[in-house]
């Protein structure tokens, strides 16, 4: 057994696939903030490749702004920035990589001007974010900038110096003004549509408020390029680096577990330069929002139509309901009968193909990801990806019968027990809030603004929501189902 560190490079390489290039003189001119399983299992994989390839000016400083990114931050100084990349194959099949792209590791809480100077540094020509969709603080129900975070209303209180994410880039970036200094891009990897515009929104919002004339500068020189971001990646567990220990004889402190699907679609707006993305798979386009529509709507969406109902049912992995010809057909049901009809032409893509290669990804027993790990904070993704189908298909009187008892199971998901009586693993920003909704009247959790906006005031979607919670009551998740599938 071998310990994760630059100096075991070369045992390990018998093993497993490690860096070739030299590290030491690997630049990292893109900042990255939010340095999580998904980010290593994505960006940071593909820019090693880059680095592989020759490109050794495109390394990685990653950046952690919350008190829980501190395991990352040990994690990682321990093993000298590396870390384990395993990727399964649906059959079960895997392959593992050190992943050495990240050489530089910044923890805001310890140190936030050491961030702020290499925000401003010339060299670094990229900042790209994933701090989840709660992270912007942009009501999804009215689009305005209303951030609800601690370390984001300190900052806009006037602390000094800033701490959250949106504070340290708007400080960075005055300095860069005021130096003559060109703005970097700022490269959203969130699963939000339309995430470069949101993350437009979200600094504006916050710079306008601590400094109007800096925000016009802002909107006048910073790039925010949308894209479309998809790999599945289950959180990182004991049993994760049990079974990477066992298999690859590495111990590493935060190793990554990922599917062997990857896909990256990212509009070519770098002003400031890039890196040549195109030559290790990413898809560079002029219109990146056909994609990202076709896996929120139908990949995340996805996740939330078995999530609810699977755990209600005591199901815990994304497998068991995956392989479940019942859940399979209700999940192929919402995506053709509801999703689809509400996308625009993807170029390149079969959709129904699409659709299948969905199921097959999500049965994947080696990945063995949670249905826990999906329903993570509710109240902010159904609202970017189960509510605009709803929406658009309440427009055009289409179909809403699956997304209705989606929604209703979400609420019965929020009263904290499930069928059998087991607590439901609910874990969200506004819980207690929405489960006192559920518990006096749960008809009125779709008068809730934050998460429906108008869309819960519409006859049909509450007719639709209250039916299927009757039948939850009356027929269980199993039994709703296939009252949805006719059976």
């Amino acid at each position: 057994m071998t310990d994760l560190t630059a100096a075991a490079l070369p045992t390990l390489a018998g093993a497993v696939s490690v860096p070739s290039y030299d590290r030491s003189a690997v630049r990292s001119r893109i900042v990255h903030f939010g340095v999580g399983g998904f980010h290593r299992a994505h960006e940071a994989m593909y820019l090693d490749r880059l680095l592989e390839a020759g490109h050794t000016e495109w390394g990685l400083c990653g950046v952690g702004v919350l008190s829980f990114d501190a395991p990352m931050r040990d994690a990682l100084a321990a093993q000298d920035d590396l870390y384990t990349l395993v990727t399964t194959a649906p059959e079960g099949s895997s392959t593992a990589r050190v992943v050495g792209s990240i050489v530089q590791y910044l923890f805001a809480p310890d140190d936030p001007q050491a961030v702020i100077v290499k925000l401003a540094d010339p060299d670094t020509t990229i900042v790209s974010l994933t701090i989840t969709e709660g992270g912007y603080g942009i009501d999804d129900a009215t689009g305005a900038y209303a951030p609800r975070d601690e370390l984001t209303l300190a900052d806009l209180d006037g602390s000094a110096p800033p701490r959250s994410v949106m504070g340290l880039l708007t400080e960075a970036l005055r300095r860069r003004r005021d130096a003559g200094i060109p703005a970097f891009t700022v490269m959203s990897c969130d699963n939000i549509q339309g995430n470069g515009h949101v993350a437009r929104a979200a600094l504006l919002g916050f710079s306008e408020r601590r400094d109007p004339e800096l925000a016009v500068w802002i909107a006048e020189n910073v790039s925010f390029p949308n894209s479309m971001v998809d790999r599945i990646t289950p959180v990182t567990t004991d049993e994760t680096r049990a079974a990477i220990a066992e298999e690859f004889g590495i111990r590493d402190r935060w190793p990554v577990r990922s599917e062997s699907f990857e896909q990256w679609v990212l509009e070519d707006a770098f002003p400031a330069g890039r890196p040549p993305f195109d030559e290790v798979g990413v898809q560079l386009v002029a219109d990146v929002e056909p994609y990202e529509l076709m896996k929120l709507r139908l990949l995340n969406a996805s996740h939330q139509a078995m999530s609810y109902l699977g755990i209600l049912s005591g199901a815990e992995y994304v497998h068991e309901v995956c392989t479940d010809p019942l859940f399979v057909s209700f999940l192929q049901g919402y995506m053709h009968h509801e999703a689809i009809p509400t996308l625009r032409p993807v170029p390149g893509i079969d959709l129904d193909a699409y659709c299948d290669q969905l199921i097959e990804r999500f049965g994947s027993e080696a990945i063995r990801d949670t249905l826990a790990r999906q329903v993570v904070d509710g109240s902010d993704r159904l609202p970017k990806f189960l509510l605009p189908v709803v929406r658009e298909q309440l427009a055009n009187g289409g179909r809403i019968d699956h997304a209705a008892l989606v929604l209703a199971g979400w609420s019965v998901f929020l009263e904290g027990h499930t069928e059998s009586g087991e607590p439901t693993p609910a874990v969200d920003s506004r819980l207690d809030e929405l489960r006192a909704i559920v518990v006096d009247d749960p008809a009125s959790l779709l008068d809730y603004a934050p998460v429906f906006g108008d869309l819960g005031k519409n006859s049909r979607l509450r007719e639709a929501f209250l039916a299927a919670r009757a039948a939850l009551a009356e027929r269980g998740a199993r039994g709703a189902i296939a009252g949805v599938l006719g059976a």
